[in-house]
């Protein structure tokens, strides 16, 4: 496996283990109310939705419970409804901005299942096409992600607004 050096991940890495004393990362960004610089592109009553920083594909989200846990049984229906809406949702969304071939959306659970942030549960939606999974992250470990998180996050914010009261009303805010 090749390594690439990224020194500037560590500030990331450190805040989602809360080892940088600032506690957990969705917690904090959903506190800071500073959506644009944190990216995140809409908030729901019990959710949020926030860009994947470091994403598997372009157009990949988080959808994020307000509420800390890492337990899926510790989430009310209230919020449960709302992690599905909001993927229903974000996907409907996606679909004419990004044109994919099919979606991956889940959640990974705990260290063992996957998770980077496992002490606060999160859904990710995950626009795919034919042939993302090609011969360079196969052979090289590498991905190519083709828009920058700026670029996407304003044109999905554009989108948002103009959604917004469609998406309020599917949630019944």
């Amino acid at each position: 496996m090749k390594h690439i050096w990224a020194p500037w991940r560590i500030h990331y890495l450190k805040g989602m283990s809360g080892k940088d004393g600032l506690g957990c990362l969705f917690c904090r960004v959903a506190r800071q109310r500073k959506d644009t610089k944190n990216l995140i592109v809409y908030r729901g009553p019990q959710t949020f939705v926030i860009l994947n920083k470091y994403p598997y594909n372009n157009g990949h989200i988080l959808i994020v419970p307000y509420m800390h846990t890492g337990s899926l049984s510790q989430l009310s229906s209230a919020v449960l409804s709302e992690l599905m809406l909001q993927a229903q949702i974000f996907q409907e969304i996606l679909k004419p901005l990004l044109h994919p071939d099919g979606w991956n959306i889940g959640m990974n659970i705990g260290k063992g299942a996957g998770a980077g942030i496992d002490k606060h549960i999160h859904m990710h939606v995950l626009p795919r096409w034919n042939g993302d999974t090609n011969f360079l992250p196969v052979l090289s470990e590498t991905k190519v992600i083709s828009q920058s998180l700026e670029e996407f996050y304003s044109a999905l914010s554009a989108l948002v607004q103009r959604h917004k009261d469609m998406i309020d009303t599917r949630l019944n805010v």
